[in-house]
């Protein structure tokens, strides 16, 4: 089915229009109208009189602009209508929770190499949670369905421990989303006591391993310095935006 022409809208939204230009192309390239402003108040008046399927922001804008703009946006759209991906100098840990919090659906420290955002972008786009009363979540041919606990891999039934199932469950609610290990243990494992961060280490290993044997490990993703997220593999992103229209 082809998208709508507002689905197909990105906004980039940077001081530095020339930056973001080979980003704009590999978009423009990967199916999507791309446009790329400079000016904070203009790009806020773009969104509001056609809002866009996605907003690439950069977070270190002058004064308040980037701040600004996610509320604008927040605001105008309905809730998760519009995506909001922020590209920032600033990778310190408070920095993106500060952005996830406000509403951001990921956050992209500069620099950045080209494909890894595409992939985040990709992820972004393609998350597909169903409703709540179809509680599956998809991506590719890995599908967990909530209501019977069953996880297929390309039409085959994964024996997932029930840690394991949990992480990934969680994981998969939240593709594209950064989580460091204190999130994870205070999200997946709960109230229990007498854990550390290593216990999450080894869980997502023992996830990755039991993804492997279908090909499917490097979707749970290690950030370096950081936590862990579940994204589309940099290698296939490409593939995957083309294959959406």
């Amino acid at each position: 089915m082809l998208a709508t022409e507002a689905n197909k809208q990105i906004l980039i939204v940077d001081r530095d229009v020339a930056a973001v230009e080979p980003l704009r192309l590999k978009l423009t390239d990967a199916g999507f109208v791309v446009r790329a402003i400079a000016d904070g108040a203009a790009a806020l008046a773009a969104v509001a009189e056609r809002p866009p399927r996605l907003v690439i922001v950069d977070w270190n804008m002058p004064g308040t602009v980037a701040l600004e703009l996610i509320q604008g946006v927040r605001r105008a759209c309905e809730p998760k209508a519009v995506r909001l991906i922020i590209l920032s100098a600033l990778s310190g840990e408070q920095h993106v929770v500060t952005a996830l919090n406000l509403g951001a659906d990921d956050y992209i420290a500069k620099p950045y190499s080209l494909r890894e955002v595409i992939a985040r972008i990709s992820a972004v786009l393609r998350v597909h949670v169903q409703e709540a009363q179809d509680p599956t979540l998809c991506c590719d041919e890995l599908v967990l369905d909530a209501a019977t606990h069953r996880v297929m891999a390309r039409g085959r039934l994964l024996n997932l421990r029930g840690i394991e199932y949990r992480l990934l469950e969680f994981l998969m609610s939240h593709i594209g989303r950064t989580f460091n290990r204190n999130q994870l243990l205070a999200h997946v494992w709960g109230d229990e006591c007498a854990l550390d961060a290593h216990t999450v280490d080894v869980n997502v290993q023992r996830l990755r391993k039991t993804l492997s044997e279908p090909g499917y490990e490097a979707y749970i993703q290690t950030v370096r310095g950081f936590g862990y997220r579940f994204a589309i593999p940099p290698r296939r992103a490409i593939t995957r935006l083309k294959s959406m229209f």
